[in-house]
């Protein structure tokens, strides 16, 4: 996929560039938790400004309801750029304006005021038609920077020639939320493997009783013709799963954790694979070529539930094959286990990565290939 890169800016010297980046980072108490999203922008912001440029950088934080909320305030985000890339400024949050989520083109040419050229080095956002996203790339010389031309540089060779066996782990809790990219991932992959929350809805399927887990009634005949389709689907076969009266997260609440296969009783909850499938899981992981892993095998947060995560982390980390994972929770277990640097790449979206592996593209994208400098 052919989207226009920095080079293609030409000469960016004296220059104002608008950079849509990425720094939804955590914050407690008015510090920034985790500055990983702000440091994977540097490369781009330091080839920028090394040429000459003058970087304005823009960003989202959280959710806040299209207006102004001190909750939202991207101030910490600001103190640490200016440590990082002194001089580059930032614009208040992005979503402080119910512009941005509606694409307003009024919007769009408040942000590109006074602007010469765009880019877009914000992958975990540009699953989204948002007017920082799609709007610049109509008006101005448009790019993508470093982060985003990477992610796409590893994550679509998965959908179109991926070194085999390749194996997809999937995760999480609803299978409707991931639907779309199982079967779009089914036709390209060697072997699926189904964790986490989602898996019960198989287990059901397979004419299992879960018992109090998570199940989604409606998509049973949906995973039924997934596991009759030929497809090679992995599902657990032991669970680890809390008794009635346990609380999720509280352990002094009670409740007894057992192992079980994968029947289970009433009142009892699956809330991580058990250690005979993480065995197996792991020993598929550890044959494969190529690995995508999006969504956690358990409630990791709670370390009785945390087992099945950890092994799948680890197999992942000592597996020969190249190995990708998708973000979100599954990056935050990665870095919670002190792994994140053993796997090949950690993408930074983890709702951008899997609609890129399910449609092959993304708004953001398409926008960049229409901005005027983009190659025919």
């Amino acid at each position: 996929m052919s989207v226009p890169t920095l080079e293609d800016l030409g000469d960016v010297n004296g220059r104002r560039v608008l950079l849509r980046a990425d720094f939804n980072v955590p914050i407690a108490d008015g510090e920034i938790v985790d500055d990983f999203r702000i440091c994977a922008a540097l490369p781009t912001i330091e080839w920028l400004t090394s040429r000459g440029a003058t970087v304005t950088a823009c960003t989202h934080l959280g959710r806040p309801k299209g207006a102004p909320d001190p909750k939202y305030s991207v101030e910490p985000v600001r103190r640490r750029l200016a440590e990082l890339a002194p001089g580059v400024e930032l614009l208040d949050n992005l979503r402080f304006d119910a512009g941005e989520t509606a694409n307003d083109p009024a919007f769009v040419q408040s942000l590109i005021a006074g602007q010469d050229l765009y880019v877009n080095d914000a992958f975990g956002a540009s699953h989204r038609s948002h007017a920082s996203i799609v709007g610049p790339p109509q008006f101005l010389p448009s790019a993508a920077g470093r982060l985003l031309e990477r992610e796409v540089e590893v994550l679509l060779p998965l959908r179109e020639s991926p070194a085999r066996p390749f194996v997809v782990i999937l995760g999480g809790s609803k299978v409707s939320d991931k639907l779309g990219v199982i079967k779009a991932l089914s036709e390209v992959a060697d072997a699926l493997i189904i964790g986490g929350g989602m898996c019960f809805t198989f287990l059901a399927a397979q004419g299992h009783s879960v018992g109090d887990s998570l199940l989604e009634v409606d998509q049973i005949d949906t995973c039924r013709e997934l596991l009759d389709s030929g497809i090679t689907i992995h599902i657990p076969h032991d669970v680890t799963a809390l008794g009635p009266g346990g609380q999720i997260g509280d352990p002094s609440a009670g409740g007894e954790v057992r192992q079980m296969g994968s029947d289970l009783p009433e009142g009892w909850k699956g809330l991580d694979i058990g250690p005979g499938t993480a065995a197996e899981f792991g020993d598929i992981i550890g044959e494969a070529r190529t690995i995508f892993w999006n969504g956690p095998m358990g409630v990791f947060e709670d370390p009785r539930f945390a087992a099945g995560t950890r092994h799948v982390a680890q197999s992942m980390a000592e597996a020969r094959g190249f190995t990708v994972v998708g973000g979100g929770d599954s990056a935050a277990a990665l870095d919670a286990f002190g792994l994140a640097n053993e796997v090949d790449h950690v993408s930074t979206g983890g709702g951008a990565s899997l609609e890129l592996l399910e449609n092959g593209d993304l708004p953001g994208l398409a926008a960049l290939r229409g901005a005027s400098n983009a190659r025919s």
